[in-house]
């Protein structure tokens, strides 16, 4: 697997846990005054415990100065796409270019359903999302009205606007076949996590994803590739890949940029540790944007 040479990034996932508001904002602070790029809120409507996503992110936008901030990844069968656009794009004007949407096709489809939402097939679930990333981008347009007629959503002169701040990346948090050719088609980045994609699953993922932007014209390496880990930087020795000492991590995410096809990663601690935290962004993300460096 190749590097594709895009410039390495680095975030945090707070829990959107309505019981540890205090810290998310701790998390929020460590990203947005410790150098890291990014800020990942989960966005599963249907856990009681969970704060509403977009409120969550439109809150830290306003407490932070330079971090982004996205849906890791929006639940599109709860929210009908042209009015996530429309919230999508405010947040960025609001935020003067701070706004990134990732958008998944939905899981859970009991408890969406109990929300009132539907209970998609796989077919049905792939075909709404191919069809949201085209009314998104209607709606950022400059077009007056605009119109559009698919099997999922339909536009009827729909007022587009306002505008986004900046050309906000549609990342798409997906992981069968179908969807990956969709990354390649159609997407700005690819949002895996390690949880169920480790790292021995990416490069036949990345070869998919290839395939379908050299398919459709397109260069592989415009597509920015995230990766969700999730685990423990420890004191001691190691008890796992993503569950080791500082220099274990940026040993393997070092690798995973310059052999491994990834450019983004966005860590999450157990239980939200803000040591473990402060940890990521002072020792593991300096060192592993050193180490590509001196790899390139």
């Amino acid at each position: 697997m190749a590097d594709y040479h895009r410039a390495v990034q680095f975030g945090l996932f707070p829990s959107p846990d309505a019981n540890q508001l205090d810290d998310i904002f701790g998390l929020a602070d460590i990203a947005d005054r410790g150098g890291l790029e990014l800020l990942g809120i989960q966005d599963h409507p249907y856990q009681a415990r969970h704060l509403e996503a977009w409120a969550l992110m439109a809150t830290l936008l306003a407490r932070t100065e330079r971090v982004h901030v996205f849906p890791d990844v929006a639940n599109l069968p709860l929210r009908p796409p042209a009015v996530l656009a429309k919230a999508a794009a405010s947040l960025d004007v609001i935020s003067r270019g701070r706004f990134e949407l990732g958008l998944g096709a939905g899981a859970f489809w009991t408890a969406i359903a109990a929300m009132g939402g539907p209970h998609h097939s796989p077919r049905e679930a792939a075909g709404s999302l191919t069809e949201a990333i085209e009314v998104i981008r209607l709606m950022w347009s400059d077009q007056r009205a605009v119109r559009y007629s698919g099997e999922h959503y339909r536009l009827d002169g729909a007022h587009a606007g306002p505008e986004p701040a900046h050309s906000i990346g549609i990342w798409l948090g997906v992981g069968g076949p179908r969807m990956l050719d969709l990354v390649g088609r159609a997407a700005d980045g690819w949002v895996p996590s390690n949880a169920y994609f480790p790292p021995d699953a990416l490069p036949a993922m990345h070869e998919r994803i290839d395939a379908a932007a050299h398919a459709a014209g397109r260069d592989p390496a415009g597509i920015r590739r995230v990766y969700n880990v999730f685990g423990t930087i420890t004191e001691g020795p190691t008890r796992g890949a993503f569950d080791g000492p500082a220099d274990q991590w940026t040993d393997i995410l070092t690798e995973l940029v310059l052999d491994g096809g990834m450019d983004t990663f966005v860590f999450g601690a157990a239980g939200d540790d803000l040591a473990q935290a402060r940890r990521f962004a002072d020792e593991v993300a300096p060192a592993v944007r050193e180490h590509v460096r001196q790899g390139r």
